[in-house]
């Protein structure tokens, strides 16, 4: 199953932009297929990124969730996606000056 990137905080997880398959950029979850390189990449790219890796936690999803959570992204990078304690996922727009996390 794919892992994401949850805030401990807010329990909203990591989106950005990202590269697809066909090299097109677009807006969605960062997730990674295998526990063990999410574990091995999950600080660098945290840090690159001017992020604090101990306020992010590992989680599993359902790839029909990390489609699902595409999709209600928009492809747009003034949205964030939250996941609450039943695994539902929702999605709101930030101004622009909002801080992740």
């Amino acid at each position: 199953m794919p892992l994401v990137l949850k805030h401990k905080a807010t329990a909203q997880l990591y989106s950005c932009k990202l590269i697809n398959p066909y090299d097109l950029e677009y807006y969605g979850l960062k997730y990674w297929e295998s526990f063990e390189l999410a574990r091995q990449e999950r600080d660098c790219f945290l840090r690159g990124r001017g992020e604090q890796p101990a306020q992010w936690e590992l989680v599993e999803l359902e790839e029909r969730q990390v489609k699902l959570g595409n999709v209600k992204l928009n492809n747009d990078p003034s949205r964030r996606l939250f996941l609450d304690g039943e695994g539902r996922l929702a999605a709101r727009n930030v101004s622009s000056g909002e801080e992740r996390g």
